[in-house]
């Protein structure tokens, strides 16, 4: 099943693209209206999301709402770095022994064919494409063998990094989490769908093919990663763990490929779909 948040008629939403066609959580009262809600109801939920489209309700056709990143505030957004043992040939680094976490603060969060803004401080605006776990169940200590169960889904990410700040602080959050430098989406693919360790993923910035790779190579697989921040935190429904990129990103290339204005960029993973957007200059939007 495909898990959707949206925006329909000046509301926004949530539901289950079902044969192209949207079965919103506001036909039946007694579902959530968003997708954390969503998803910490669980089983039962989805199930009657499948029911209300097995009886035939109409239904909102796809085209007729704009799709928001499926989950568009969830409550952490981790990341983990140096996870392909491609990419960290190109970097020049060693291969990790323990996984490289980082956060995204979670107000980059952006949905498919929204603007991605080169920022007005860099011009160094590269691309990440990745397989992000959904997590879907409150839980803690979860070790791997169980960490399947807590997983609500997939979805794609493009963990977007504004490299020379990326290296200002160790930590690499600040080059992470600039404004909508979290494109997410279009859809949750549930975790009952597909094999995570086995996803064809390919990235292109215009109609360049940038990055290509298989899930299979993941150095810490998607468990493992869950295993490990659920020892040392309480994982939530919405949580976002974006798994890592693979080599070809634009930093590594000579010359540069840095995303810029005027640039589209389009990651797809195998049994998901795609996630576009294009990029552009920071808008003058001071807030004070």
């Amino acid at each position: 099943m495909k898990l959707i948040s949206f925006e329909y008629q000046n509301r926004t939403g949530a539901g289950a693209l079902i044969d192209n066609r949207v079965i919103d959580t506001a036909l039946d009262p007694t579902l959530p209206g968003d997708m954390i809600g969503l998803l910490s109801a669980g089983r039962p939920a989805l199930q009657r999301l499948q029911q209300l489209a097995d009886e035939g309700v109409a239904g909102i056709p796809l085209d007729a709402v704009r799709l928001l990143a499926p989950v568009p505030r969830p409550g952490k957004y981790l990341a983990v770095g140096l996870n392909y043992a491609d990419h960290i040939a190109e970097t020049g680094l060693e291969r990790p022994e323990f996984p490289t976490f980082f956060n995204k603060q979670t107000t980059c969060v952006t949905g498919p064919g929204m603007p991605v803004h080169r920022p007005r401080v860099s011009e160094k605006l590269d691309y990440e494409g990745e397989l992000a776990i959904i997590i879907g169940r409150r839980c803690r200590h979860v070790p791997a063998d169980k960490a399947a169960d807590v997983i609500a889904g997939y979805t794609i990410a493009n963990d977007v990094s504004v490299r020379d700040w990326q290296i200002k602080a160790p930590t690499w959050t600040l080059g992470k989490s600039f404004d909508t430098h979290g494109p997410l989406g279009p859809w949750i693919v549930t975790a009952d769908a597909l094999d995570p360790h086995n996803l064809e993923l390919k990235t292109w910035v215009n109609d360049e093919l940038r990055q290509h790779t298989n899930t299979r190579h993941l150095i810490f697989d998607c468990y493992q990663l869950v295993a490990t921040l659920s020892t040392v935190c309480t994982l939530e429904p919405g949580d976002i763990i974006a798994t890592g990129t693979s080599s070809g990103v634009g930093v590594a290339m000579k010359p540069r490929g840095y995303m810029k204005p005027g640039d589209r960029v389009r990651v797809e993973i195998e049994g998901i779909g795609e996630l576009c957007n294009p990029i552009i200059e920071e808008p003058d939007t001071a807030c004070y």
